[in-house]
């Protein structure tokens, strides 16, 4: 007896993920859960140079800036509850000194432009369609930073903006560089704030744009993160107690999925190495100075040389 219902993912032959890739993950914070496994397993990869960014309009935004060598300037930040904010970035760069938010959003931007440029493969992780317009300005931020509601009007993208935002984006990677691959995905996890009703507007807007895009023999590809949360893992088993984002268990499968699909089979078996390295190097002794420790840590260092020799870690 099937008790679950099982989505057919095809396998990356063509350009798959391996330890000489590089990688550039942009979007919501499930691209940081994918992230944060590729750095566990010493992939060479980055994330979110200016924070989590939601939705389309903000990560064409931030890769416009990006090639187009965009200098931040008083100009385009400002002060709000003892910190200084820019709309284009999330609350993560912020700064109590306004030196230092410049700086860093200067020298994130100069970052993300190499890993455009280097980058083997970017993925995207689209969170909503829903945006908010600052009024004064009338252009999309990436992020309100608590500035008062009543100062932005809200909005959901249509399909044929995201499409149009999705191809722009595309072209400027492709105009950068040519060989990369392009993943698209959307983020498993719920915007309830928004309501019930437009949470599934909003992904189903970004699910349609997205597969108007996607061309695997122009490198742009497809990974159903949404569709392996709501059809395999259709559970509250598998959320984390605000039931609106994936707990580890569901990461940890959708991640699994990513693996099958994306990293190239030798790479499969140097992530065990490394993880037997992980688990060691996370143990915890009865008698750290025991001479059976101290053996136990030559060989784990023994075995981290060996791997160096192959991947840099």
């Amino acid at each position: 007896m099937n008790l679950q219902t099982q989505i057919s993912i095809s396998k990356e032959t063509i350009n798959p993920i391996s330890y000489p890739s590089k990688i550039l993950l942009v979007g919501s914070c499930f691209s940081e859960n994918m992230g944060h496994k590729l750095s566990y397993y010493k992939f060479q990869s980055s994330q979110n140079p200016f924070g989590i960014l939601f939705h389309p309009k903000a990560i064409e935004n931030l890769i416009t800036n990006a090639i187009n060598e965009k200098s931040y300037t008083e100009d385009d930040i400002f002060f709000l509850n003892e910190r200084w904010h820019c709309f284009d970035a999330h609350s993560s760069l912020s700064s109590s000194n306004k030196n230092d938010l410049l700086s860093r959003l200067n020298t994130q931007l100069k970052t993300t432009q190499k890993q455009l440029l280097e980058a083997n493969h970017i993925v995207i992780t689209l969170g909503t369609s829903w945006v908010y317009r600052f009024i004064e300005t009338d252009t999309i931020v990436a992020n309100c930073h608590k500035v008062p509601q009543k100062k932005f009007l809200k909005e959901v993208l249509s399909i044929d903006e995201i499409v149009e935002s999705l191809e722009a984006i595309t072209v400027l990677v492709k105009s950068v560089n040519s060989k990369v691959s392009v993943l698209f995905t959307v983020s498993p996890v719920r915007h309830l704030k928004d309501g019930f009703t437009q949470n599934q507007l909003s992904k189903s807007h970004l699910i349609t744009a997205i597969h108007q895009v996607v061309e695997p023999r122009n490198n742009t590809h497809y990974f159903p993160s949404y569709e392996i949360m709501m059809d395999e893992l259709r559970d509250y088993r598998f959320y984390a107690e605000d039931m609106i984002h994936p707990n580890q268990t569901a990461i940890n499968y959708i991640w699994e999925k990513f693996v099958n699909a994306w990293i190239s089979e030798e790479s499969k078996e140097t992530m065990k190495e490394i993880e037997t390295i992980q688990n060691g190097l996370n143990h915890r002794p009865f008698n750290p100075s025991s001479k059976e420790h101290q053996q136990f840590l030559q060989s784990l260092q023994a075995k981290i040389k060996a791997l160096q020799k192959n991947i840099l870690l």
